[in-house]
């Protein structure tokens, strides 16, 4: 990475000699920590880190950074799976760490809301949430290191998606420092609000490339007094669409997840951890973890069981958890086979979605297809199935040397993405393009889509200072794979 001209050394240096000494760290030992992110493969080493404590502190950075012409990222827990949030420009950029601002300005049991700074730890609101006898429902294995004000930048999903939406679906308002240093004040927990364009809109799943988000008012639910879980081994994928269909009429709105695991992803947890066991008294092609919840009066378990029984036609065999310990080790299954999947080393994510109609084809047409075309692939395959959102991900095999992984992944990416194409999906369901994904992005976005991004993006960021390369390309060509890893 390029050192900034001196014109930007010198504005660096009077900015801190004239901020608080812990305000912007540039000690190589201390820029470490924001150097990469937690999948280990993207790296970017920042020329400074800025870790303001306020909004107003942020607003004083950005004036000066977009007087200098310095560029900046912002980053919160590092937990992004795209590269986004590393520093990449090649002249250089600064990261702005929003972990000190990280309060829980408000929680409204009444309202049902809750104001939450973009530094705040998701399992830390999670927390507070629930001691108003609420619930904040994001939720995903990352949950105690992601920060809101990430999950807000990236529209984040998780399990809990097919009944309570992305975070899109959850943001009430925003406070945003915007590129130049002004605050846009949108902290709002109005439920009903017509004025004109809805601006947090925009900021929802921008990557930073928009504005530096500071806080979020965001929707709580009541507390669900039952949670039932379940996990049951299917014959096919086609069955399992078969049964979430039924679940979603029988259980109705309390189905609060529906996650589907091939074999392969049980293995995986099983080998990871002794005290695993297969949780079912056979093996199956296809398991799916169920869970249902709610609060009042209703009989949560008499409802799952009933709905189980009455689908013995697709259920090969099923277990009920008896308390939320057996719940646990259920979903341990799932956050082990994320986890251990790469067996601690690179792998290929990928994060797409197609109608939920088609999903079962679009499975089983990828596999087929990276069968033939790449054999010696290992494919790791689950997903949430409410909303069409499939990780087809892809593991090298043991023997292969890591100087071959990037040809099999951008082989494999290929087939995967030519397939999400063919049935109309997505190549990015909910994590976002940042880099990784920028080349994929650019080759299937419509000229008119680009022009009115780009528009956008002219608009908010007209020196083009924040998050620079991510989604759309820079004007120095930033933002690939190949630099992202």
């Amino acid at each position: 990475m390029n050192a900034l001209p001196p014109s930007h050394e010198k504005a660096l240096a009077a900015l801190f000699a004239a901020m608080p000494a812990d305000l912007l760290l540039s000690d190589g030992e201390a820029l470490e920590r924001y150097s990469r992110d937690w999948s280990g493969d993207h790296y970017g080493r920042p020329l400074a880190v800025a870790r303001p404590r306020s909004t107003e502190e942020l607003s004083l950075l950005m004036r000066r950074f977009y007087e200098q012409r310095i560029h900046v990222v912002p980053q919160g827990g590092l937990t992004g799976l795209v590269g986004g949030a590393v520093a990449s420009y090649p002249g250089g950029e600064v990261v702005v760490s929003l972990e000190r601002m990280s309060k829980v300005r408000s929680v409204n049991p009444i309202d049902f809301a809750m104001v939450v700074e973009a530094g705040c730890i998701l399992e830390d609101a999670k927390r507070q949430a629930e001691a108003a006898d609420c619930i904040l429902p994001i939720t995903f294995g990352a949950q105690g290191s992601c920060r809101i004000g990430g999950n807000v930048s990236t529209n984040a999903g998780g399990f809990n998606v097919l009944r309570y939406g992305m975070s899109r679906d959850l943001v009430l308002g925003l406070e945003v420092v915007l590129a130049d240093g002004q605050v846009w004040n949108g902290l709002r927990t109005l439920r009903k609000d017509n004025r004109g364009y809805d601006l947090k809109q925009l900021f929802i799943g921008s990557e930073g490339t928009l504005g530096i988000v500071t806080a979020a008012a965001l929707k709580l639910f009541p507390k669900p007094t039952q949670v039932e879980t379940a996990l049951v081994g299917l014959p096919s994928v086609d069955a399992a669409m078969q049964l979430y269909a039924r679940a979603r009429r029988e259980c109705s709105d309390l189905l609060s997840a529906f996650e589907l695991i091939l074999r392969g992803g049980i293995e995986i947890a099983l080998n990871a951890r002794d005290d695993l066991h297969d949780p079912l008294g056979a093996a199956y092609p296809v398991y799916v973890l169920i869970e249902a919840s709610a609060a009042g009066r209703v009989d949560l378990r008499g409802l799952l069981e009933g709905f189980l029984a009455d689908a013995s036609d697709l259920v090969l065999d099923g277990v009920i958890a008896g308390s939320r310990a057996q719940a646990d080790r259920l979903w341990l299954l799932r956050e082990m086979m994320v986890e251990a999947q790469g067996r601690g080393g690179r792998y290929l994510r990928t994060d797409v979605s197609v109608s939920i109609s088609s999903l079962a084809t679009f499975v089983t047409d990828s596999l087929d297809a990276l069968a033939r075309a790449l054999p010696e692939a290992i494919p790791v395959t689950y997903g949430h199935v409410g909303d069409g959102n499939i990780h087809l991900n892809v593991v090298p095999p043991e023997t292969m040397p890591p100087a071959e992984f990037d040809a099999l992944f951008s082989a494999a990416e290929e087939v995967i993405f030519d397939i999400v194409d063919r049935h109309g999906g997505s190549i990015s369901a909910e994590h976002g393009i940042g880099r990784v994904k920028q080349a994929a992005f650019l080759k299937r976005a419509d000229p008119l889509t680009l022009e009115l991004s780009r528009r956008i993006k002219d608009a908010f960021d007209p020196k083009h200072l924040l998050s620079e390369g991510r989604i759309l390309a820079s004007a120095q060509g930033v933002g690939n794979d190949a630099e992202a890893r």
